[in-house]
Order: structure tokens, then C-alpha cells, then sequence
């Protein structure tokens, strides 16, 4: 699909107005023919293939997903100058993985570490996961895939070039900072942080943040009836390949809300896998991650409009709550933990002793005073005191209330009133 320039340089109604810079440079790639020349499979798996010198991509079935999140982006996406940049270097960057990932198992000897009982923290999203994520990184023996290890896994055991890893991403991120200025308050991170699994799966381009960074409707259902199996396939890989180099511990804590989509496969690749469901007003969820997607997407698109944002989120999160609910009953109980977010912020270290004695692992004095000091280090989790109403993105609350309702009473998540000075740790 086509703009025109005069599309390329309005900043949609009800949206705050978008970088100069980035509606100029729309305006000069439009005029000069750069944003109708379509990105095609064929010509990123060269380029990769020629950046890296590689040949062997491995046994992923990734050319179907790869194009449809292509076309879907063409299509539908309003992709700017930079957005379209910005997907070609994602997409380059995960297929040099690939290659990169593929050479050095061939390169490898003996068996890969097991990956054993890991733990999987979801649930409805802005819910306080990367909080709980945080809190449990301060034990020693949980391990978890850092932000910088999901952008350049084929450095891992390299300490120079880790160190060298580390700084790139930081810089990359104050740039995106730059772009989307409430992104740091919103979801600040790190080059060291963890990072969400999507990020993993997002390799062989099987993975919903694709659909949160960019309007790719299509894409999505397609992802939908596709299935996750092949990207958990690839989840346990790239675990392997970092518990190989360097990552000595071996109880994985893993964290990402689009879990909830993804439980079958899940169970599929890890049988022995533990989950932890963490619950919030859905209410101040929708008005958040809506909140999130249009400063996720506002640097990459020419056209945003909230309205449909909240249709997606409300409808999309809609759905994950009733799969939260179903898996509640089906899920071995031995294996489940529930949250609640106020809960978890009211007192995290009670929280996270109680989730601890229901997998059976030790809590010792020591990691309660690191968590103490993590909340002390920051009170507001990092975050800054923002406030979302779900009207402002066409959402008619009362409606959602009803839809919710079920989730609402299975887990006893009612209206969360204003924050409680401990309760902005989330």
C-alpha cells in the first residue's frame, strides 16, 4: 500500500505529534521511490548469508513466517522510512543469528546442557512480570536470557565481546529512547536486563512482537493457526546455546506475557515446566498496554490510530484471560503459582517466599536482603507515575468489565484503586 507525502508528514488525530525528523525523512523516501520497494525473503537471506560468510541456516522452518510477516508489513503496516529500516536490521539480524547459532553447534562437542524444571513467568501484561522477573534474578542460581544475549547470542562466553555487546545495545536503546521518548518511563531496560522470550522466538520469526511493534493483523492470524511449536523448538536451542557459554546456572526463569498464547507448545518442548500466573485489574492492564503499543509503534509508522489499538489490545487480551482461566484447570497444580499484583507489590518478599515453597526451592536469608535492597534501590521499579484511561483509545469500560468479569472473579482481581506508595515497586 502507498502514501502520500501529505500522509507521510500529518501526525494522526489523537496522537501526540511524531520526531520531525522521522516525518522528513518519510517525506524524502517517499518522493524518492524508497518506501514502495518491497523487502523480499530472498534478498535478506542473501544479504545474511553474504554478511556472515554462512551458509547453513540448521533444520528451522522460518521462510513461511518470514514472509508473511514481510508481506503483512507491506500490506498493512504504514511502514516509514524508518520503520522499514528498522525491519530490515531486525530481520538481518536474526537470520546472521541463525547462521551465526548453526555454526557454532556444529563447532560443539557432547551433549547440550539440559535445560531442567525452568519456569515460565506470564500472565496479562503490565501486570507486574518484570517486576517478579527482576526480584528473582536476585537469587544466584536462577538464570535468565539478558537483553544484550537476545540481540548478539553468538557472542556469549566471549568476555571482550560481551563487554563490547553490552555498550552497543545501551547506545541503541538511549536511540530508541530518543524516538519514543515515554518508552523508558513506560518499560525501562538495559543492555543486561532481562528479556522477554519473544525476543528469542522472534529468530525464526514465530513470535507476537511482531504484531505489538506493528499493525499486522494478518500476520497474527496466521501466527494463530500456525502454532508456536517451532519457535519453543527454537526457545530451548538458543537456551542450550547459552547454558554451553558461560551461563553456569542452570534453573531458567523465563518471562513474557504472550506466554499465555503459547501453553501447548510450551508443554510440548518442556514437560517439566513450571508456571507463575500473575493477575491485575484488567482495567489499568488495557489502559497501559495500550498505552505501550502506540509508543511502541509511533517510530515506525506513518499511521496510528488509537481507536484501533484498543480494539486490538482489549480484544486480543480479552481472549489471553480466558486461556489464563482454562489453564488454570488444567494445569498440573504442583506446577502453578498464582500472583496477585497486589500481592506482589504489597510485599514481595512474602510473594516471593510463597513461590519458592510451592516449587520447593530453597529462600535463604541472603536472597531476601538482595530483594529488600532492590526495592529499596527502586521504589517505583524503575518506572515513572503514569496514568492511562482506557476511553482515551475508544474502549467503552463497562463493556470490557463484562468480559472480563470471569477472569475477574476466578482470580479475584477487582477494581485496583490508586497505588499504594509500596505498590508502585510494579
Amino acid at each position: 500500500m502507498e502514501f502520500s507525502p501529505s500522509q507521510a508528514t500529518i501526525a494522526p488525530a489523537g496522537i501526540g505529534t511524531p520526531p520531525l525528523l522521522l516525518r522528513a525523512a518519510d517525506w524524502l523516501s517517499d518522493a524518492a521511490g524508497f518506501l514502495r520497494r518491497p523487502l523480499t525473503a530472498e534478498e535478506l537471506i542473501a544479504a545474511a548469508q553474504r554478511r556472515t560468510g554462512l551458509g547453513d541456516f540448521g533444520e528451522w522452518q522460518f521462510i513461511t513466517a518470514l514472509r508473511t510477516l514481510l508481506q503483512a508489513c507491506e500490506s498493512e503496516a504504514a511502514l516509514g522510512a524508518f520503520g522499514r529500516f528498522a525491519l530490515r536490521w531486525d530481520a538481518l539480524r536474526f537470520l546472521e543469528n541463525l547462521l551465526r547459532l548453526r555454526a557454532a553447534e556444529k563447532m560443539g562437542s557432547g551433549a547440550a546442557p539440559a535445560i531442567d524444571r525452568p519456569i515460565f513467568v506470564t500472565g496479562l501484561p503490565r501486570s507486574g512480570t518484570t517486576f517478579l522477573h527482576n526480584l528473582l534474578i536476585e537469587d544466584a542460581a536462577n538464570a535468565v536470557p539478558r537483553c544484550w544475549q537476545t540481540i548478539h547470542p553468538g557472542i556469549a562466553g566471549d568476555a571482550e565481546g560481551e563487554a563490547r555487546a553490552i555498550r552497543q545495545v545501551n547506545r541503541q536503546l538511549r536511540l530508541f529512547r530518543c524516538l519514543a521518548p515515554d518508552f523508558g518511563a513506560m518499560h525501562p531496560i538495559t543492555a543486561t536486563a532481562p528479556q522477554e522470550c519473544s525476543e528469542i522466538t522472534g529468530h525464526v520469526f514465530a513470535s507476537l512482537r511482531f504484531d505489538t511493534t506493528h499493525h499486522v493483523p494478518s500476520y497474527r492470524a496466521w501466527l494463530d493457526a500456525t502454532g508456536h511449536l517451532e519457535a519453543y523448538r527454537f526457545h530451548r536451542r538458543f537456551l542450550e546455546h547459552l547454558a554451553a557459554h558461560g551461563n553456569a546456572r542452570q534453573r531458567w526463569v523465563l518471562k513474557c506475557p504472550d506466554h499465555v498464547f503459547a501453553l501447548d507448545a510450551i508443554r510440548a518442548i518442556y514437560p517439566d515446566a513450571r508456571f507463575v500466573f500473575v493477575h491485575r485489574d484488567p482495567m489499568r492492564v488495557l489502559a497501559s498496554v495500550a498505552r505501550l503499543t502506540e509508543v511502541l509503534r509511533q517510530p515506525f509508522t506513518r499511521r496510528l490510530d488509537r481507536a484501533s489499538v484498543g480494539r486490538q489490545v482489549c480484544d486480543r487480551w480479552a481472549e489471553g484471560a480466558e486461556r489464563i482461566v482454562a489453564a488454570s484447570k488444567t494445569l498440573p497444580k504442583d506446577r502453578v503459582v498464582h500472583i496477585r499484583y497486589r500481592e506482589l507489590t504489597g510485599d514481595p518478599v512474602g510473594t516471593v517466599a510463597r513461590l519458592y515453597a510451592k516449587f520447593g526451592l530453597p529462600f535463604d536469608a541472603a536472597f531476601e536482603q538482595r530483594i529488600k535492597a532492590y526495592v529499596l534501590a527502586k521504589p517505583n521499579g524503575g518506572y515513572a507515575q503514569l496514568r492511562h484511561r482506557v476511553e482515551d483509545y475508544g474502549v467503552d469500560a463497562a463493556r470490557e468489565r463484562e468480559r472480563f468479569a470471569n477472569y475477574v472473579e476466578t482470580f479475584n482481581v477487582g477494581p485496583e484503586r490508586r497505588a499504594k506508595l509500596a505498590e508502585a515497586a510494579a
